[in-house]
């Protein structure tokens, strides 16, 4: 009898851009008009982390990865291989990327996306037969104290970019009284350059919803919430069909596994405001307000969503704890650095060969994420300078490559943060890079407080005008002033960090700066200057 052959076709938010439903169908109508549908099947299912170069299709057992990017493609791989076994080499992609040198051999380790390309995140039973719901059945036969001190003990991190202990939140949630909890999942994923949420959510929406139902079971909650981005058309409706499958097995509701614990899941789409990544101006916004940020002191564990103790996680740091309860904390520890263990999952975006997502252990060098995964700078052009951890991340120049990437890497100038790795190469401008990153901090900025709402304005204004040759040498001691000053009083993390992307883009490139003061034109090509005003004379006659 003849082995079925499996094709796997990427269904994340980029595929379907990319054509994959259509690509799907067009598959499915040649395997019946061959009569071959006992012999072929074609399931969709999560990313494969690669982004922007078409859509990924996996055949088995060959093990065979082929990126598609038109119908004729289709049929090519069709004719070619399914027909008469032989491989389309110019259609097939290495999913082992390229290697950093002989001496370095980097290889993604994956944790959080350990189904992600693997399963069809649409069918729980595929979930279920990766160990799916096994960490829960477990943990509904352990006490609530006994759940939270493997995650304590895993040294697992927020990894939505502030770091906060995961496993002391959860304690500090259970330890608060109250009638009534909440726990929320952040999947906002307001961040730029950061997509790696939506594609856990589209690629393994299960593993969210068991991580949700395990910390409720351990802080004493029944209720939570999942505030998503509300763009994530795509995400949105695979976690709520998830939501209702998982309801009528049982694994969610009423009486989760015959146990007496029951626990619900709602969805609310986000209102589209960066400033909501800070956990206050989530509950605001969740609660029906505009979403602007809460004074702290009282903390969400203590006074959250409704005024009740809320534990809230981002979406990358729920897809661990399943992980983390069927393998134990030293072998999550196994993992990464001794302050930062375990794995993050990067997105590389910009000028680099290989945009896509990759999850690789805390303390993987930038330059093994932008050599060894990322393909180089894109083009054959050099590299000017990376910003890492998203919008609200540094800015460092090529000489910082060496770096590990983790929490402790801040105190060399590198900030972690979301895992966003903007690439960047030469044709840029850094003073069209500085006066982007203000306008976006001017426009999110939810006007709260007077230091961020109208910092901001001053800031864009004084880079604007350097960017179009009418700035003035003074101006950017004031750049750095004002920045400062934000930084110390702003009410949120939006202003507090605004130092970040600003300050380090000057100081690293301050002659670019200066070379615009005066210049008649920037030197890089990019920024538009203004052209002089010549007066029109009127001659008499």
């Amino acid at each position: 009898m003849r082995q079925v052959t499996t094709i796997l076709i990427s269904m994340d938010s980029n595929s379907l851009l990319s054509g994959a439903k259509e690509y799907e169908e067009l598959l499915k109508s040649l395997i019946n008009d061959h009569n071959m549908s006992d012999l072929i099947q074609v399931i969709e299912t999560g990313t494969y982390g690669i982004y922007g170069k078409g859509v990924v299709l996996q055949i088995l057992p060959d093990n065979v990865y082929y990126v598609v990017n038109s119908s004729k493609d289709v049929l090519k791989i069709f004719e070619e291989h399914l027909l008469k076994g032989r491989e389309v080499v110019n259609l097939t992609i290495d999913l082992k990327r390229l290697k950093l040198s002989k001496v370095h051999e980097t290889k993604e380790t994956r944790i959080v996306l350990r189904n992600a390309g693997s399963i069809d995140p649409s069918n729980i039973e595929e979930y279920i037969a990766r160990d799916g719901y096994a960490a829960l059945a477990n943990v509904l036969k352990m006490k609530p104290d006994e759940v939270i001190q493997p995650i304590k003990d895993s040294g697992l991190r927020g990894r939505g970019g502030a770091g906060f202990p995961t496993g002391l939140k959860w304690e500090m949630t259970k330890n608060s009284k109250s009638n009534k909890k909440y726990v929320l999942c952040n999947a906002d994923e307001g961040e730029p350059g950061t997509f790696k949420d939506r594609l856990i959510l589209e690629g393994d929406p299960y593993s969210i919803l068991e991580a949700m139902t395990i910390a409720g079971y351990a802080i004493g909650s029944d209720t939570g919430y999942i505030y998503i981005r509300g763009e994530y058309y795509e995400s949105i409706e695979r976690i709520q069909k998830a939501i209702e499958t998982a309801e009528k097995i049982g694994l969610l509701g009423e009486n989760i596994l015959g146990s007496d614990f029951s626990f619900k899941i709602s969805v609310r789409p986000g209102a589209g405001a960066y400033v909501v990544g800070d956990e206050t101006a989530l509950m605001e916004s969740l609660e029906g307000k505009p979403g602007r940020p809460r004074m702290k002191p009282p903390y969400p564990t203590e006074h959250g969503l409704f005024g009740k103790p809320t534990l809230i996680n981002n979406v990358e740091t729920l897809a661990n704890i399943p992980w983390i309860i069927l393998n134990g904390a030293e072998a999550f520890r196994s993992y990464g650095t001794e302050d930062s263990p375990g794995t993050k999952v990067f997105s590389l975006v910009g000028n680099v060969v290989n945009r896509g997502v990759v999850e690789l252990e805390m303390g993987t060098t930038l330059k093994e994420i932008l050599y060894g995964f990322g393909g180089g700078v894109a083009n054959g052009k050099s590299l000017k300078m990376i910003q890492t951890g998203g919008t609200a991340g540094t800015f460092v120049k090529p000489d910082k490559l060496d770096i590990p990437m983790s929490y402790e890497s801040i105190k060399d100038g590198i900030s972690l943060g979301s895992g966003a790795i903007l690439v960047i190469d030469d044709t840029n401008c850094a003073v069209d890079l500085a006066k982007k990153a203000a306008k976006f901090y001017m426009h999110e900025s939810c006007g709260k407080c007077t230091p961020c709402r109208e910092g901001t304005r001053m800031i864009y204004k004084i880079l604007d005008d350097i960017s179009k040759g009418k700035g003035k040498t003074e101006q950017l001691d004031q750049i750095q002033e004002i920045s400062k000053r934000i930084v110390d009083t702003a009410f949120c993390p939006l202003g507090q960090f605004i130092n970040l992307p600003l300050l380090s883009i000057y100081e690293n490139f301050k002659d670019e700066f200066i070379a615009h003061i005066g210049a008649k034109e920037c030197p890089v090509g990019i920024c538009e200057f203004e052209k002089p005003h010549i007066k029109k004379v009127k001659i008499k006659r």
